[in-house]
């Protein structure tokens, strides 16, 4: 089994901090997105779409798409669950994870790639206005989230998930996209220093 990993690119630390929280060691193979190496042969014989990550199985089996890895993973070792315990709870998660995957992490995600120089090349055509348009879209967001985080610890209860993961990964994408938390959004302050301060957030 192999992973192959893009580095500080947000998709491929999802499924590291996931990793890192199920304590999973699976070998990697670093990529270097910066050179597009997410394009050469080694990448887009095992995912057509060459993106990144890309999970090889012993028996030649290619996985790709950030959640459908940590799927395979919560499978194999369910505890602890980052993808819920229960119907509600599963429920809770995914629709958490849901959220914060198209309202938050997809809009910054636009705005890094439609605004930032280095995204030139990768993104043809880049179209500013379209970055900037997500920058509020993203914002948006998190105030609802502030509100929700003003009744329970975590995204999608009282224990951590997947979809604090990917809001974890999202926040941190804010810099580089040049998108501020508001300082009046203390629950989501409170929650990202808290998701920051795991081990597994360095992975």
């Amino acid at each position: 089994m192999k992973l192959f990993d893009g580095g500080k690119a947000p998709n491929p630390r999802r499924v590291r901090v996931f990793l890192a929280e199920k304590g999973i060691e699976v070998p990697l193979v670093p990529v270097d997105m910066g050179s597009l190496g997410h394009r050469a042969p080694q990448v887009a014989e095992r995912n057509p779409l060459r993106r990144l990550p890309v999970l090889e199985l012993d028996d030649g089996t290619i996985i790709t798409e950030t959640i459908a890895i940590c799927r395979y993973f919560e499978e194999l070792h369910p505890k602890p669950a980052l993808f819920g315990e229960g119907a509600v709870g599963k429920a809770l998660v995914e629709m958490w994870q849901r959220r914060m995957e198209l309202n938050l992490l997809l809009p910054v995600g636009f705005a890094f790639r439609h605004t930032h120089p280095a995204m030139k090349d990768w993104e043809v055509p880049q179209v500013a206005e379209w970055g900037e348009a997500n920058k509020p879209k993203a914002l948006e967001f998190l105030e609802l989230l502030d509100t929700e985080l003003a009744q329970r610890q975590f995204a999608a209860g009282d224990n951590y998930s997947v979809a604090d993961i990917t809001g974890l990964i999202a926040l941190d994408f804010m810099k580089p996209a040049r998108i501020t938390i508001p300082d009046n959004l203390a629950n989501v302050r409170r929650w990202y220093d808290e998701l920051k301060a795991r081990p597994s957030a360095s992975a």
